[in-house]
C-alpha cells in the first residue's frame, strides 16, 4: 500500500489512477494524516460485500414495495386464476 501526500498526488493523479486500476490500494494524506484512500472498484464491491455480510444488515430502497409490485401483482392472480379455473371459485381483480 502507498502512501502519498495530497500535493504529490495532484500532479500524479493520472499515474496514481492507472496504479489503482491494477489493483494497488494508495492512501493520501494531508498534513501526514490520512484523509482518503484510491483503491479499484473490484476491491471496493468485495468490501462492501464483506462489511454486508459480516453486520448482517440490507440496504433497503425506499421504493422496494413499489418496485416489483406489478410482478407480485401479476404472478398473485396467475395462479389464483388457474386455481379458480379448477372449479375452485371465482376470482375478481380490484
Amino acid at each position: 500500500m502507498q502512501t502519498i501526500d495530497i500535493h504529490a498526488a495532484r500532479t500524479q493523479f493520472s499515474q496514481l489512477v492507472e496504479q489503482a486500476a491494477a489493483g494497488e490500494e494508495i492512501i493520501i494524506v494531508k498534513a501526514g494524516k490520512p484523509v482518503c484512500r484510491l483503491i479499484p472498484l473490484e476491491l471496493e464491491k468485495k468490501e462492501l460485500r464483506k462489511l454486508d455480510i459480516a453486520t448482517g444488515e440490507r440496504l433497503v430502497p425506499d421504493d422496494v414495495d413499489a418496485m416489483f409490485a406489478q410482478k407480485i401483482e401479476e404472478i398473485f392472480y396467475a395462479e389464483r386464476e388457474s386455481s379458480s379455473s379448477s372449479g375452485t371459485g371465482e376470482l375478481h381483480r380490484p
